[in-house]
């Protein structure tokens, strides 16, 4: 069964959703992540996955506090990303509780940093952040577009040792019609052992069941699961028929 990864997205430590990465169309679905985090982890979800957009916006991770409430609060195991550039900004995510960490505009900025990331902490610890936008990766939290390629990206990093792969399609994302299943199978075709993680789009149950069925092991939501698209108690039946 595809593995559910639910989204907390973090501004001024309040859990809210953008719509195609823009600040701009921000809305605030909880000031409270922690209350959110426990009500997962009450129907079944074991995995979390927390953004933090003020990071994201910046040269530096800053919602680390709200990281350590939800890791010290909840058993929930927690991929974190979001302003990660930089040594002490790894080592304060790891901290504060995160037991993986993602990179995107890090990979992209500073390879050899990057790099040194994967070998000294592992594949399992380590995650590539691959964000698109029409094949091209994007940076500092989907404001930029730099001039890499998906593909090369995504083969420099796998032949370094990335198992773990989050692959936001930018246009889908917080837009609530559908994933870029197309995407997703030309990347599995490409690299069929990679552990890629879908993120965007999903609108509804029969989209995480279509993924599910293109062969990608896991997939991250979050505004479904806010605007009531998708619920938890669908969620704790889906993992249950499939467990």
């Amino acid at each position: 069964m595809i593995e559910l990864i639910p989204a907390i997205d973090l501004i001024d430590g309040k859990c809210v959703r953008l719509s195609q990465g823009n600040y701009d169309s921000k809305k605030v679905y909880n000031e409270n992540p922690v209350e959110v985090a426990k009500e997962m982890e009450a129907h079944g979800i074991r995995r979390l996955h927390v953004v933090d957009l003020d990071g994201a916006a910046s040269h530096h991770i800053v919602n680390y506090r709200t990281l350590e409430q939800l890791a010290t609060q909840t058993s929930l195991e927690i991929d974190f990303g979001g302003g990660v550039k930089s040594d002490d900004d790894l080592r304060i995510a790891f901290e504060c509780g995160a037991r993986m960490v993602t990179g995107g505009s890090i990979a992209v900025k500073n390879p050899e940093l990057f790099s040194s990331w994967i070998a000294h902490y592992g594949a399992d610890k380590i995650i590539l952040g691959a964000d698109v936008k029409e094949h091209k990766i994007a940076v500092n939290g989907w404001k930029d577009e730099s001039h890499c390629l998906l593909f090369p990206f995504l083969q420099e990093y796998v032949s370094k040792g990335i198992s773990k792969v989050i692959c936001t399609d930018i246009s889908c994302d917080g837009m609530l019609q559908g994933p870029s299943i197309t995407l997703y199978r030309e990347i599995l075709a490409q690299h069929p052992d990679l552990h890629l993680i879908a993120s965007g789009g999903v609108s509804c149950l029969d989209d995480i069941v279509a993924l599910a069925e293109a062969g990608v092991p896991a997939v991250i939501f979050g505004k479904a699961l806010y605007e009531g698209r998708i619920t938890l108690p669908q969620l704790e039946r889906l993992m249950t028929d499939n467990g």
